[in-house]
């Protein structure tokens, strides 16, 4: 049984490092937070429970150890827009347009309070359900839908003056 645990959980490494980067908001920060994440679990499997929800147990120690390291350290981290992960395309102009747009998105995010930008990443961009975030977040499912209305508002505030890319430039797709 621990097996397909630690199976389960490399299969998550994409999805734990994407969640930790929009807490820690640089890759090397993130890296190390699924590190120190995945460490934890392993130390604590006896605390999950078999049939749960093994991303949303994985989210909550994420989330938590992210909080302890802020704690420690009372810094916060600035966004590099250098360190950003490349986007693949066919097109040079498409690409160039679309890492703009996703580098203007990702430091509207960083702005958030770090309670909508969790909320904002498990809901839209893990897919999961609100019961679901409000598990792994340990907090109650109305303050998920508040947190993620007041985060689609700021962020959608913060983007309302930014060039869209291609699409406010009438190209098709």
């Amino acid at each position: 049984m621990r097996e397909d645990i630690r199976t389960e959980l490399i299969q998550l490494l994409p999805r734990l490092r994407s969640f930790a980067r929009s807490l820690t908001g640089a890759a090397d920060q993130a890296d190390d937070l699924v590190q120190t994440g995945i460490e934890k679990a392993l130390r604590n499997l006896d605390s999950y429970t078999p049939g749960t929800r093994l991303d949303a147990w994985m989210f909550r120690i994420l989330r938590n150890a992210w909080i302890d390291t802020v704690r420690a350290r009372r810094e916060t981290v600035e966004f590099d827009a250098e360190a950003a992960d490349t986007l693949a395309g066919e097109d040079g102009r498409t690409t160039s347009e679309a890492r703009l747009h996703l580098s203007e998105v990702r430091r509207a995010m960083a702005g958030l309070p770090e309670e909508q930008r969790s909320v904002l990443m498990l809901v839209c961009v893990e897919g999961m359900r609100y019961r679901e975030v409000a598990a792994a977040l340990d907090i109650p499912e109305g303050t998920v839908m508040s947190r993620l209305s007041r985060a689609r508002l700021a962020l959608a505030e913060r983007l309302k003056d930014k060039p869209l890319g291609a699409q406010q430039q009438g190209i098709r797709r």
